[in-house]
This record gives structure tokens, C-alpha cells and sequence, in this order.
């Protein structure tokens, strides 16, 4: 099966699962032949979009996968997102005194510096804000964002983690638009269903990205538990394992939700395009919701 595809932007298409590589130089095999293999089996269910951050892995996963697309033409088949603006003391910034938040002009030009470089690319197709930073000047990391988009290193901008206020700031300072919020989003994590978050974005027409779709895992800690008999029991229907059915869950929303899948099993990659093939209807939706609640809505 082929993931469809979704549209944030007049040049910008998606493939509506997106893998995520926040673990990618957590595998025990980081060889540039095992991370191929993980990003074709993707490629053979149409999943195009490949999710990053300079911090993740320590600052070393773009680098992994920059190893990986090297002497192929696999960059020419993929979109790559990559985050910038958290500064740990590890890695590159082993030397800070204490993780935070950068989002001024001088950090984030050189973070996209970095990023093109360590992943071997021209441009980067999607750069987000990884977090809101309470510092932000918001003339400032605007200017440095429309810029990125100017030189042509950054084709289109967005953030992660933002509320309604954060966005509507920065984008106030900036010609060009934010075309997503990438949230967390899931049967565990389901409040921004309700407080505005994802109805913020849909009023807008703009497509949230959803990271830790599977609530970390949390889904599948008690298989005894009545949420978790109910996905397996509409798994079982459909022929698919429990993972589909709960990211199942987050594609039925109307305003075009697309979850971020994370693992480093090539098996369990294969599988990431069965949540296409799911279809909830209305109370089943709300049947999964109801559990996840733990109680009926009002």
C-alpha cells in the first residue's frame, strides 16, 4: 500500500506518514547500508518525509543519515525536516553550562549551517523551531528565518511545540508563512483535541505534524487494559497490528494530521503505511477516545 500524500505548502508535499529519526544513531547498526535499507522501506509505501533535529541523537543523527544518502540518489526522493533552537551540554555544546533555548539570528544560521552540512545537502526542505523560547525576539528570529528562506538553504519554515500565542508572534515578524506545528498528539496525549491547539491550526488550514503518535509506548503497556483490548480488537478486523489502528486514530481528524513514526526495526517500518488502511467510523472513533479519557464525554 501507498501512503497518500498531503500538501502544507505551494511547493511543499508530504507523505501524510512521516519517519521519524529521533532514534536512528540509537540503533546498534548506524552503518550507512542498515539506515538505507530503513529509508527504503519507506520509500516502498510512498513514505517520502524523513523527521530530524540538529539535538537528536546528540547532536550526531543527521550526520548518520548524511552518511547514508551519501554516493545514492535517495536525496533526490525524500523530503528532509530537520529542528533547530535547543542547545544541550553534550555533543557540540558539551561545554554549556545548562540546556536552553536559541533562537536568535547568529544560532540559527548556524545551525542550518551545520545541518546542511553534516546530512551532505543543498537545502533543507522543512525547518521548525524546536521549541518556543521564552528569549525569543521575535523581529529578530523572523528576519533570520525569512533569510533562511531567501538563500535558498531552507525551502519553507515552521515550529514545534508552539501555543496559539507563540505562533501568532513570530509570525507577525515574518514575510514568509509558518506552514506547520509539529505537537504531540495521541490517544495518551489528546488534550490538544480540546484546548485549542489543533483548532488553532485547522482554522488556518495549516496541517499539524503529531510527534510521539504511539504516546511513547504507553498504548502498549497494558495489554490488559480496556483501550488496549479495543485496538487490538479493531487490529484484528482490519488485519493490521495495534500501531495502525491508534495512528488510525489521529488521520480521521479533519485537519489533516500527520504522525510522526519512529523506530529502527525495518520490520516494523514495513508496517507504518497499514494505518492508511484502517477506516474508524464515528463511534469508534469516540469509543477509543472515551477510553482514553477514562470516562464518557460530557
Amino acid at each position: 500500500m501507498t501512503v497518500s500524500r498531503i500538501n502544507l505548502a505551494d511547493d511543499l508535499d508530504l507523505s501524510r506518514i512521516v519517519y521519524g529519526m529521533w532514534r536512528l544513531s540509537d540503533d546498534s547498526d548506524t552503518s550507512p547500508e542498515h539506515v538505507r535499507a530503513k529509508i527504503e522501506a519507506c520509500l516502498a509505501q510512498g513514505i517520502t518525509t524523513m523527521d530530524q533535529a540538529d539535538i537528536y541523537g546528540g547532536y550526531e543523527a543527521e550526520e548518520v543519515l548524511g552518511r547514508a544518502l551519501t554516493g545514492t540518489d535517495l536525496r533526490e526522493r525524500i523530503e528532509i525536516v530537520t529542528k533547530c533552537d535547543i542547545v544541550a551540554p553534550v555533543g557540540r555544546y558539551a561545554s554549556k553550562r545548562v540546556k536552553h533555548y536559541d533562537t536568535s539570528a547568529g544560532h540559527i544560521e548556524s545551525s542550518i549551517d551545520h545541518s546542511l552540512q553534516l546530512m551532505g545537502i543543498e537545502q533543507i526542505d522543512l525547518l521548525l523551531v524546536h521549541r518556543p523560547d521564552p528569549l525569543m525576539d521575535h523581529h529578530e528570529t523572523g528576519a533570520a528565518l525569512d533569510a533562511a528562506v531567501a538563500s535558498g538553504k531552507v525551502r519553507h519554515v515552521g515550529v514545534s511545540n508552539f501555543k496559539a500565542n507563540d505562533w501568532t508572534l513570530l509570525q507577525s515578524a515574518m514575510k514568509s508563512p509558518l506552514v506547520t506545528n509539529q505537537i504531540e498528539l495521541s490517544l495518551m496525549a489528546h488534550e490538544g483535541f480540546t484546548n485549542g491547539d489543533v483548532a488553532f491550526l485547522q482554522e488556518r488550514g495549516v496541517k499539524p505534524m503529531a510527534w510521539s503518535p504511539l504516546g511513547g509506548g504507553e498504548i502498549f503497556a497494558n495489554d490488559r487494559s480496556e483501550l488496549r483490548v479495543k485496538l487490538d480488537a479493531i487490529a484484528a478486523e482490519h488485519g493490521v497490528d495495534t500501531a495502525a489502528v491508534a495512528v488510525a486514530w489521529l488521520l480521521k481528524h479533519p485537519s489533516g494530521i500527520l504522525p510522526v513514526m519512529g523506530t529502527n526495526n525495518v520490520e516494523r517500518i514495513k508496517a507504518l503505511a497499514d494505518a492508511e488502511k484502517v477506516s474508524l467510523d464515528r463511534e469508534s472513533w469516540f469509543e477509543l477516545y472515551t477510553l482514553a479519557l477514562g470516562h464518557e464525554v460530557p
